[in-house]
């Protein structure tokens, strides 16, 4: 049962981090104004705008500078920090 949890809440920390990555690249491919048909700008979109609106409009873009994805990163490293200490818990009991 142990080795299911962990294994799990590995899992779950890898599409964290990977969902990290995206959120980085769409912040990067927002400088340079893409073409929003592409595939890539599309699928990064897609997969990031569900999270990121919510935060955008709790905090709007400050000085023309949207933070919307710190802030959405910072919430992901708070969580994966949980999933460690909850991960570390597992193991040592």
């Amino acid at each position: 049962m142990d080795i299911l949890i962990s294994s799990i809440i590995r899992l779950i920390d890898l599409f964290l981090t990977i969902y990290v990555w995206i959120i980085i690249a769409r912040a990067i491919i927002s400088w340079v104004n893409p073409y929003p048909y592409h595939p890539l700008v599309r699928f990064l979109y897609k997969v990031t705008e569900p999270v990121l609106a919510p935060i955008r409009r709790i905090i709007p873009p400050i000085g023309g500078i949207d933070i919307s994805p710190v802030i959405v990163i910072f919430i992901i490293f708070v969580i994966q920090n949980l999933l460690h200490r909850l991960l570390v818990k597992i193991l040592i009991f």
